[in-house]
């Protein structure tokens, strides 16, 4: 946490360092309302939206999950993502759907593994789209060192590697199980081989919409609805900061900032999200610096607090606290011993 907090203030630093900060408050207190606010009501709808598509993902032997106890765990998951480092959000997402749904803990990590295979998938489609639209080039640099064209390439192939081995884990389940138990059971203590021989057993089951052509449509379907969702997000938040930028910047922005932010460096994304939107703005559509910095620093608050205090609160909805999901996870065992039912 400590570490994460000095690269978020380092980062801003950079980002502000040669920024007024009486004119970053200029933008952000003229900001039109009615747009601004529209963008914040459809950054926070992404959330509801993914969990419509964690239903396709995620079952419970076969049958699908309530959408209330999941959109719980959604909110709880993305809401420690913003509090908490190192993307403990996907664990802390995954412990409370065991918790309150009784799936496995490492289906339901499996299932968000999926998720965001889909999602990577999504983003290099509408990175395409955003290159194609703005006229740009594949060698178009982003920064010093990254052009549009590797970044496309990296993470097509990246993701594309990701989704051959899940379906050929997925197809080959009982090879994945035997040799998981074959191997450790020459390296390890039994107890410990037999438990890794469970978590590759609720893996396998996390993976299991990849064994449905229907499931796996509609999940990649969601997938398309909650970015480009998104990036309509984008495009009005732009707009009410008077960015004078064509529509499939909102596209590319986005896209960008998801690649950027896949490692966490810092608790919410600070200093991360400021300094990307502040590379990418002024290098790609010419947008000044400090405007530039203003919208970053505008939405990115204005997306924060919803899905923060909507996740505090199903947190006390689902009785659980912070601590618990520090300590939540493969700790707490794998059953499937059902939690309540908020």
């Amino acid at each position: 946490m400590a570490l994460g907090l000095v690269i978020a203030v380092l980062l801003i630093w950079w980002t502000l360092h040669d920024v007024s900060a009486a004119e970053v408050w200029d933008h952000i207190r003229n900001v039109r309302p009615l747009p601004f606010t529209l963008s914040i009501v459809l950054i926070t709808l992404t959330f509801p939206l993914r969990t419509v598509r964690w239903q396709y993902l995620l079952r419970l032997e076969g049958e699908a999950l309530p959408f209330i106890p999941l959109w719980h765990a959604t909110a709880i998951g993305f809401m420690s993502t913003n509090l908490l480092p190192a993307r403990a959000g996907e664990f802390a997402r995954a412990y409370a759907a065991r918790r309150l749904t009784g799936v496995r803990f490492t289906t339901a990590f499996a299932s968000i593994a999926v998720e965001r295979v889909l999602d990577g998938i999504t983003l290099v489609a509408l990175l395409v789209v955003g290159i194609w639209a703005g006229g740009f080039g594949s060698d178009t640099s982003i920064g010093e060192d990254a052009t549009l064209g590797g970044i496309v390439r990296v993470a097509g192939v990246m993701f594309l590697l990701l989704l051959i081995m899940a379906l050929a884990v997925v197809h080959w389940p009982r090879l994945a199980i035997d040799v998981t138990g074959a191997v450790s059971r020459r390296i390890l203590p039994d107890r410990w081989s037999r438990g890794l021989t469970a978590l590759v057993e609720g893996l396998v089951s996390g993976l299991d919409v990849l064994r449905s052509p229907r499931r796996f449509a509609a999940a990649a379907f969601w997938s398309l609805v909650v970015w480009l969702t998104g990036a309509a997000s984008f495009w009005l938040a732009m707009n009410a900061f008077g960015l004078d930028v064509p529509w499939s910047a909102a596209i590319m922005l986005q896209s960008l900032l998801a690649f950027g932010i896949a490692v966490q460096l810092s608790p919410g994304f600070f200093g991360q999200w400021e300094a990307l939107c502040r590379i990418t703005l002024p290098a790609l559509y010419g947008v000044a610096v400090g405007p530039a910095v203003s919208f970053a620093i505008g939405f990115h608050l204005g997306g924060f607090f919803p899905i923060t205090l909507l996740g505090l609160w199903s947190l006390s909805r689902a009785h659980l606290h912070l601590a618990d999901l520090r300590r939540g996870g493969l700790q707490e065992g794998d059953g499937v011993e059902p939690g309540s039912r908020a």
